[in-house]
């Protein structure tokens, strides 16, 4: 029996944060752009795990910078933030559909709030071929927390070994391999078709 591929979105299927989103969004906050990142990535990891929503996660930013958004202000400000993790990489969207296709098992575990995973949802209908999709709003926990892996594990009803980890994030992959999946650091799609030919051939390995 093959691998269960367990996916990270970002840097992987999806694109990281383009530089037209983050100029958009620091547009938008009309702070200076050092202090808004600082400040975004400090507070990112509750909202990631879906512990504020969006509005309380921009309302504790504007406390954190100084300032004040009002409701108008705070949901251009989500939009934005949306529209720039919006694009996804083409070819590994293709292997996905392959993977599903060919009748692999496959899942998604995704550091991600709850507007940009209802927007994922709605607008990439590729989604549905995952069996699992782990979004650390609605799982309350984010990489590189044991607890999210572990969560995928018991969702996918599999031994940790028989799950390889996808992800561009070495942290994430040590983080994975600790609890005893496998692990491939991403760098391009031609490479993961690689190793999972590999790994298919020879079967899965510890």
């Amino acid at each position: 029996m093959n691998d269960t591929v367990l996916f990270d979105l970002f840097g992987v299927i999806a694109r990281h944060q383009s530089p037209a989103g983050r100029d958009r969004l620091t547009a938008t906050a009309g702070v200076p752009a050092p202090e808004l990142w600082e400040t975004y990535w400090a507070l990112r990891p509750p909202y990631d795990r879906g512990e504020v929503t969006g509005p309380d996660y921009w309302r504790q930013a504007a406390d954190r910078l100084g300032t004040r958004f009002d409701d108008r202000r705070i949901a251009d400000l989500i939009e934005a933030d949306i529209a720039g993790w919006n694009a996804v990489d083409d070819d590994m969207v293709a292997l996905v559909g392959e993977l599903a296709a060919a009748g692999r098992r496959i899942a998604l575990l995704s550091n991600i709030p709850e507007e940009l995973a209802a927007h994922y949802e709605e607008h990439h209908r590729w989604l549905k071929h995952f069996q699992v999709r782990a979004f650390s709003c609605r799982i309350g926990h984010a990489k590189p927390e044991p607890g999210a892996y572990r969560w995928c594990q018991r969702a996918l009803g599999l031994e940790p070994d028989r799950i390889l980890f996808v992800d561009d994030r070495d942290e994430n992959i040590r983080a994975a391999q600790a609890i005893g999946m496998h692990g491939h650091l991403f760098t391009t799609p031609a490479r993961l078709r690689e190793t999972l030919a590999q790994r298919d051939a020879t079967g899965p390995r510890s």
